[in-house]
């Protein structure tokens, strides 16, 4: 099964949306989890990851601070908490799972083997 993400929208700058990712069909309580993004006609791009245990994360300069990633592998589900939205944060966000790669060297998406379809966030002025 593949992630499936959920919670984007519409959101004013500054406001704070919440993205959910949930399992489908299959356990990532082992895998670090990662968020990526991709804007209109730009490359995808890393937002932030966390370890299995959920004890770490990593995050991009741009939403340091900003976004905080969390997960509950009882519930098999990884959050992106995302605070202080500006417009140069609407993208289509998708969270991936990986096994591979020694933390915190996660940024690399080919590192990923699991990807949800993604979610739109869109941030107006």
């Amino acid at each position: 099964g593949q992630p499936v993400e959920s919670g984007g929208g519409l959101v004013q700058a500054g406001g704070s949306p919440r993205l959910s990712c949930a399992a489908s069909g299959r356990t990532f309580s082992g895998y670090a989890m990662g968020w990526f993004r991709q804007a209109p006609g730009k490359e995808r791009e890393f937002v932030g990851a966390i370890n299995w245990s959920g004890e770490y994360t990593v995050y991009a300069d741009s939403v340091k601070g900003r976004f905080t990633i969390s997960r509950d592998n009882a519930k098999n589900t990884v959050t992106l908490q995302m605070n202080s939205v500006k417009p140069e944060d609407t993208a289509v966000y998708s969270c991936a799972a990986t096994n591979r790669g020694a933390w915190p060297a996660v940024v690399d998406e080919l590192l990923y083997d699991y990807w949800g379809q993604g979610t739109q966030v869109t941030v107006s002025s």
